[in-house]
């Protein structure tokens, strides 16, 4: 129908007899998947969403964005301006904040852009900041090769300087063929589409069997067996529940790639942000993780790890992160990233070599770990003070990450879905991510109504410490409305109206005017 609007005659008509105001209204359809997300995912908590399945899915299935991607779409309809908008507390951050805090070391980002510099780079990275992770991981990880007869370590060669995580997961994805891919439930968003755009591989999920956060070895090594995982994608620390997979757990997980073979992607890109005492016997100044440390060797057990920049030093906005793993795959990923993104920014690869000297690291990590402690430990106490229960692993606090993977279900209805909570918290300035989104469904072949996670909610203390208390105020009144019984229904509020669009010749337009531009 659009089609045909579109090649009719203009004017007051069509030889059909459709109005011009009805074919833009046919035309404006493309863009209108959003307000019927909006309306959807409102009908979740009632019995509306049985009596339409098929109409449901047939909606969730045109959503194809990340969860923080869709939450601050939501909250810029509602007058969100970006992270400068200290009149909204935002929790639905995927990134922490990137100014300085107490105690961290001065960071040098003046880079000289001379000729060399602005020319374009290796897609695999430039060779001195290739090497300066290569230390980092032999520095920090590998210390226990030292006295072996033939000591692995890893150099430039096992090490892809890439433009983002996402690119290098990307490569990854696009490296493997004819490959059962598992990955765990709850996990990062953007897996969803990752596991499922890529032709050469089969999304296969694996439900935790350790208080539904993580997973023990032997339920693992069962899996890869039962499924046939040629590869295995996950976070660690986990995003969104915090849980980090470490020391001996995380040496069998290791053990199980290199004995079934298995390509192991392992996301790691939360690993400096740890916050309970270090275990027994480790003698590294503050507590970190990474696979790297149980590798056997290098150029041998299947395991690449991920990590960068954007969030272990709290520099998102550089989009310069790497790939580590077994030369022959670092190989073919520069083959790759010569036709799919074609390198990382040169100019900011030198500038950041000096934050992997080991002085700087240690220095950093101990700053970040004290500050975000104290954001994790205030949040927790809020939130339950509030009623929202942060999960609590083995019933001590979250250890890892910036995110509270937190339970609604005990607020008073209808507050206690976590979609119809993130309705309200949008209106009332808050943002959040509902739990539904780290339901990693590629293709939408589960029923996202019988999700598990529909009374959950990711809640990010990246931001700094005025988002967090504003969003805390806006929370307890959304709850307090609740409790006394005076909560407005979602469709008694009212988006802010749109500031009329400035025309090249100084006018103002109004809504229809700016429909017409827009069409034009």
């Amino acid at each position: 129908a659009a089609a045909e609007a579109a090649a009719a005659p203009r004017g007051g008509a069509t030889e059909d007899g459709i109005e011009e105001d009805a074919i833009e209204d046919i035309l404006s359809y493309g863009g209108s998947h959003q307000d019927q997300m909006q309306g959807l995912l409102a009908a979740v908590a009632s019995q509306e969403v049985q009596e339409s399945i098929s109409d449901s899915e047939a909606i969730m299935a045109m959503q194809s964005r990340t969860g923080v991607i869709y939450a601050t779409a939501c909250a810029k309809r509602w007058g969100y301006k970006g992270p400068a908008d200290t009149a909204w507390g935002n929790l639905g951050q995927g990134a922490p904040e990137t100014g300085p805090i107490d105690g961290a070391p001065a960071r040098d980002l003046v880079v000289e852009l001379d000729d060399e510099t602005c020319e374009y780079g290796d897609v695999n990275g430039r060779h001195d900041l290739r090497q300066a992770v290569a230390d980092y991981y032999n520095h920090w990880f590998r210390q226990g090769e030292k006295g072996k007869d033939k000591p692995s370590y890893y150099s430039a060669a096992n090490v892809a300087i890439v433009s983002g995580g996402r690119a290098g997961l990307s490569r990854l994805m696009c490296s493997l063929h004819n490959c059962n891919v598992g990955y765990f439930l709850p996990d990062y968003t953007a897996y969803q589409q990752l596991l499922g755009e890529f032709a050469g591989i089969a999304p296969i999920p694996i439900a935790h069997d350790v208080d539904g956060v993580s997973t023990s070895p032997e339920s693992l090594r069962k899996n890869v067996r039962l499924q046939g995982l040629g590869a295995l994608l996950w976070s660690n620390p986990s995003n969104p529940t915090g849980e980090p997979v470490e020391g001996d757990v995380l040496r069998e997980y290791v053990k199980i790639a290199r004995e079934e073979g298995t390509m192991f992607l392992m996301d790691e890109f939360y690993s400096h942000y740890m916050y309970e005492p270090k275990s027994a016997g480790d003698a590294r100044p503050f507590r970190t993780l990474s696979s790297a440390e149980f590798v056997e060797d290098v150029n041998k057990d299947p395991v690449v790890i991920v990590n960068g920049f954007t969030k272990n030093w709290r520099l998102p906005g550089f989009r310069v992160c790497w790939v580590v793993g077994p030369k022959h795959c670092i190989d073919v990923l520069g083959s790759i990233g010569s036709f799919m993104d074609g390198g990382a920014n040169n100019p900011l690869q030198k500038a950041a070599i000096p934050l992997l000297d080991p002085e700087f690291v240690e220095k950093d990590a101990l700053a970040l770990q004290a500050h975000f402690r104290a954001k994790r430990d205030y949040m927790i106490n809020e939130l339950e003070k509030m009623g929202i229960k942060a999960q609590r692993p083995k019933g001590g606090l979250p250890q890892s990450t910036f995110y509270l993977w937190a339970d609604v279900s005990a607020l008073p209805p209808p507050l206690s879905n976590g979609v119809i909570f993130f309705e309200y918290c949008i209106r009332h300035k808050v943002i959040c991510v509902p739990g539904i989104f780290f339901d990693v469904n590629p293709w939408h072949r589960r029923r996202f109504h019988k999700s598990p996670y529909l009374n959950m909610l990711r809640l990010s203390y990246g931001p700094a410490w005025p988002n967090l208390r504003a969003a805390v105020k806006g929370m307890k009144e959304i709850i307090d409305l609740a409790k006394a019984g005076k909560l407005p229904p979602l469709d008694a509020y009212s988006p802010p109206a749109s500031p009329p669009l400035r025309m090249p010749d100084g006018s103002l337009t109004g809504p229809r005017s700016v429909k017409k531009t827009a069409r034009l």
